[in-house]
């Protein structure tokens, strides 16, 4: 487990791998990549969701963490919305999830900021479903059409990870980007089509 990287920084990324990590790899990029920016990050095997949370929870309430940020692939991208569930539960509310491409179907409660569900329609990824207790905004994003990525894949393209990074970024230093890279960026002043509570899928080309 990567410890959390020293500095000023309230957020704290947390990063999800697979079923075997040695196919999620492309997770410690990322989290190289956030540390670099002063960003404090965890990254551990899907089966700590719940562990994690409470730890979250703990330091969301201490006041020492005030933006909780999670990504995950393959079953850490499926066990997203449990973990997202048992941190509205304890009190300490997600800013940004991001899953890389779930191998299976998953529905989101609680609430979130933002939640972004990127998926391989022609491959193992589904679409992540809300349900009445959910409140947030839910985005879909088919990436079968990104070059090179795949299942395996998905965390390691350099495409994909410059995404996840950009939605981080956005969400810590305030940062303006795209939702998900699949829009154009706005205009200044022009409302968002994406609305808290809502859910849209996008594809990205």
């Amino acid at each position: 487990m990567t410890k959390p990287a020293s500095g000023a920084s309230t957020a704290h990324v947390y990063l999800l791998r697979g079923v075997l990590n040695i196919f999620s790899l492309g997770l410690d990029d990322i989290a190289a990549k956030l540390q670099a920016q002063g960003i404090p990050v965890t990254v551990a095997n899907f089966a700590s969701w719940s562990s994690l949370a409470d730890e979250a929870a703990a330091e969301y309430k201490s006041g020492t963490l005030k933006t909780i940020i999670l990504v995950g692939h393959s079953s850490g991208a499926t066990a997203l919305p449990d973990m997202v569930t048992k941190l509205d539960r304890l009190g300490a509310p997600v800013k940004l999830a991001i899953g890389l491409d779930s191998v299976f179907r998953t529905s989101l409660s609680g609430r979130v900021g933002r939640y972004i569900n990127f998926y391989i329609a022609n491959g193992a990824g589904t679409p992540v479903e809300k349900n009445k207790q959910f409140e947030g905004t839910l985005e879909n994003v088919n990436v079968q059409d990104v070059p090179g990525v795949g299942h395996i894949s998905i965390d390691k393209n350099q495409i994909m990870q410059q995404k996840v990074i950009s939605a981080i970024d956005a969400v810590v230093f305030g940062r303006s980007v795209p939702a998900s890279g699949a829009q154009k960026p706005r205009r200044p002043g022009e409302a968002s089509a994406v609305r808290p509570g809502t859910a849209s899928t996008a594809a990205v080309r």
